[in-house]
């Protein structure tokens, strides 16, 4: 069954994996106030999903998003508060990017056609991102006069080279999928990105949802702060994994090799 939001995003579960979809393809799925309100609900609801385990972000048509529509957000969306944080350290403005990464279960991306500006900051929320070698990607905020503040310099930091960041947001140059990877923008690409990204997965979801969970906790921390919490965090993800039910299960599925079956 597929849940629509404000006809801006579509979210199915199968499985344990929900499959997120920008439904605004008339307009290259661009971000108008209605669908940063509609992106926003539906991390909220996947916070709150039982079993889920994976998410695949994607958009339809022919891009993933082309950033901001520039025109609604001049005729009443430019109102929009960027000083108040609404969602812990982010504003809302920012959870549209940063609300990826902080979801407890990995977010897989699949782009193609255009990620411009906010559309590549969405995408750089994801854990992976998988595009198509001919995507067309921009840090285009400096087009306009501005600069990225979807949380985009915060999901960069760790991901891509300092120096290239500065050039791409200097410049707002275009870069293509193959590129990316180079960047560190994107992890690798393929021609059918949302098939590649739903059968990732797949794989990721017949894993112990315990044990991927902390791995995403450890994996947000790495980048976030010092050695020493790092090592006791590890320590400690470890002791709550060991010789719980479901970590018993994977030895014993792959003993006998056979599918696991892990509860959450």
């Amino acid at each position: 069954m597929t849940e629509s939001i404000a006809d801006r995003v579509a979210i199915a579960l199968t499985d344990g994996i929900a499959d997120v979809r920008l439904i605004r393809a008339d307009k290259m799925n661009a971000i108008d106030p209605a669908m940063f309100d509609a992106i926003i609900t539906a991390i909220d609801r996947l916070s709150d999903t039982a079993g889920l385990r994976v998410v695949v972000l994607s958009g339809d048509g022919r891009a993933f998003c082309a950033g901001l529509d520039m025109a609604s957000m001049a005729s009443g969306g430019s109102g929009i508060d960027i000083v108040t944080r609404t969602h812990g350290s982010a504003n809302r403005v920012q959870q549209v990017a940063w609300g990826w990464r902080t979801l407890a279960v990995p977010v897989i991306a699949a782009v193609h056609g255009i990620a411009f500006g906010g559309g590549l900051q969405i995408a750089s929320g994801a854990d992976i991102v998988v595009a198509r070698p001919d995507t067309r990607m921009s840090v285009m905020e400096m087009k306009w006069g501005i600069v990225p503040d979807m949380a985009g310099f915060a999901l960069w930091r760790g991901r891509v080279r300092d120096d290239v960041l500065r050039e791409l947001a200097y410049t707002a140059a275009e870069f293509d999928g193959a590129a990316a990877v180079a960047h560190g923008f994107v992890t690798r690409t393929a021609d059918d990105p949302r098939a590649e990204a739903l059968a990732l997965a797949a794989a990721i979801a017949g894993r112990n949802p315990h044990a991927i969970r902390a791995a995403k906790r450890l994996a947000n921390l790495a980048v976030e702060t010092d050695t020493a919490t790092i090592l006791k965090a590890e320590s400690a993800e470890q002791g709550r994994l060991l010789r719980a039910p479901n970590q018993v299960e994977a030895v014993m599925a792959n003993m006998q090799k056979r599918a696991p079956n892990f509860t959450d």
